[in-house]
């Protein structure tokens, strides 16, 4: 019951994790559309620009995870550490992936 209630009692997480979910979902489109390596994005992705692009993504990464990791609580079964940090795992592994195919696909 308590997930039929989920968007009345936490509208901002259920927003925020139905745009991240959203953003996945879109990145796996655009990956898939991109197959035959003929599109813009894909030039962009791959090219010399792709290299600076995902270091600078990586970067922003780790300053963003690296500090909003230390403002949460660390204590207790209910504080959102764990649900960050796996949110910081599963993007630093694309945002890498990414990076190791620009610099392969040059």
């Amino acid at each position: 019951m308590q997930l039929f209630t989920l968007a009345f009692e936490r509208p901002i997480e259920l927003t925020v994790s139905l745009g991240l979910a959203a953003i996945i979902i879109l990145i796996m489109l655009f990956s898939a559309k991109s197959s035959d390596g003929r599109s813009r994005w894909t030039r962009f992705i791959t090219g010399p620009n792709g290299k600076i692009f995902f270091g600078l993504a990586f970067v922003g990464w780790a300053v963003v995870f690296g500090i909003g990791l230390q403002l949460v609580p660390h204590e207790g079964a209910s504080t959102p550490y764990g649900g960050l940090g796996l949110i910081a795992m599963f993007s630093g592994v694309f945002i890498m992936f990414g990076f190791l195919w620009a610099v392969i696909g040059e």
